[in-house]
């Protein structure tokens, strides 16, 4: 934490003072289908401020990006995180960047197996979209051939999770207080990462190593006095990532494929790989809409806390209005080996300039409440939700 809060400081003093904000404030509303499995109400009320501010100099760029949210129901969803504080600099085939950034990896559209260089935000939704601002050092350059990569990631960043009275929390209280590495550097381990992309004609070729901390934790149950927790153990892992998209007309190919070393002392593997096709200006009305399917592999079976890896497939469709408020909806269904159904539902609509609306639900259903350990979405069984959320930009 020392280094995070060294960072702040040196890059608060160095902001110019012409400073120009722009952000969002946003109202949310989660509305649970039932009663949680450990007794936690239905509803669920934050609010939740983004501001951002942007410095464009000769050859340099700063980027500053805070989140806060206060909940009403979960004390640990209660939060704030620097997603992004950074220095970039560039020349005409570099750029090198220093600060706490964000990274994103990955084509497909389901899950980002890729996508390693930032913790998850668990605390904000169950997509894994959401990802805390990594410290990092990096430097990228731009050949013919190719962009390559470095990154040196110097202090990890710990995932967070619901408290007692959250949703989407474990039948035991997940307490990172009791935290434990395989690393003796705990969270000052060095991290390290290189990808090299490419555009080959219609092909977008990705190839990533990452070598360091694992962001996904295990956890180990422990016994306080008369209670049981789980603690959080974080592996050191190295994973070879693959992600490819190719654009043939209406179609996109995806494929995303990692081989990772932190699975039990032995390594696994892991595949995304589907479609999308689109209709474009549907029957003249100006509506885009995208077929999407996709599967998913996983060759663990189980993972180290015993509950199951299923492979799954997903379908949806995608329907972009391209009118001036932007109205977009996507709706999902996953279904795996267990039969279990996953619904996804997102939509969203401007209003007038500076006004947002979206409208988000994740539906669970056929989980045999018999048979606790077939599923993985047995925990969070009674977690289905509809969420609406009112955003105010400036």
């Amino acid at each position: 934490m020392r280094f995070i809060s060294l960072l702040v400081l040196i890059f608060v003093i160095a902001l110019p003072v012409q400073a120009e904000w722009r952000g969002h404030v946003s109202i949310e509303s989660r509305q649970f289908l039932e009663t949680g499995d450990q007794g936690q109400d239905k509803s669920q009320n934050s609010l939740k401020v983004e501001p951002e501010y942007f410095y464009q100099g000769e050859e340099s760029l700063f980027t500053l990006q805070f989140m806060a949210r206060t909940d009403a129901m979960d004390d640990n969803r209660t939060h704030a995180d620097i997603r992004e504080l950074s220095w970039l600099t560039y020349g005409d085939d570099w750029e090198f960047k220093v600060g706490i950034s964000k990274v994103f990896w990955g084509v497909a559209e389901t899950q980002h197996l890729v996508d390693i260089i930032n913790q998850t935000d668990s605390l904000e939704n169950i997509d894994a979209e959401d990802k805390l601002g990594q410290p990092m050092l990096a430097l990228t350059l731009m050949r013919d051939w190719g962009n390559i990569d470095f990154y040196l990631l110097p202090y990890f960043r710990e995932r967070q999770f619901a408290g007692v009275e959250g949703r989407f929390r474990a039948p035991y209280l997940i307490d990172t207080d009791y935290t434990t590495y395989a690393s003796g550097d705990e969270e000052k381990h060095l991290d390290s990462a290189v990808r090299w992309s490419h555009t080959l004609g219609d092909w977008d070729v990705g190839l990533s190593h990452f070598s360091g901390t694992s962001r996904a934790p295990i956890f180990q149950p422990m016994v306080l006095g008369s209670n049981v927790i789980l603690a959080p153990h974080y592996t050191t892992i190295d994973q070879t990532g693959l992600d490819i998209q190719a654009t043939l007309e209406n179609w996109l190919w995806k494929l995303e494929w990692v081989s990772n070393s932190g699975f039990h002392h032995r390594r696994y593997t892991a595949a995304v790989f589907g479609f999308e096709y689109s209709f474009y200006d549907l029957a003249e009305s100006g509506i885009d809409l995208g077929l999407i399917v996709e599967y998913k592999y996983d060759d663990r079976g189980t993972d180290l806390a015993g509950t199951p890896v299923l492979d799954n497939v997903v379908i949806g469709s995608r329907l972009a209005f391209n009118d001036e408020q932007s109205s977009e909806v996507l709706i999902g269904l996953g279904i795996n080996e267990a039969s279990n159904q996953f619904w996804n539902i997102e939509a969203s609509r401007r209003i007038g300039d500076e006004w947002k609306v979206t409208l988000e639900a994740r539906i669970l259903s056929q989980i045999d409440e018999s048979m606790p350990t077939a599923s993985p979405f047995y925990a969070i069984r009674n977690d289905s939700f509809i969420m609406l959320e009112l955003a105010r930009y400036f």
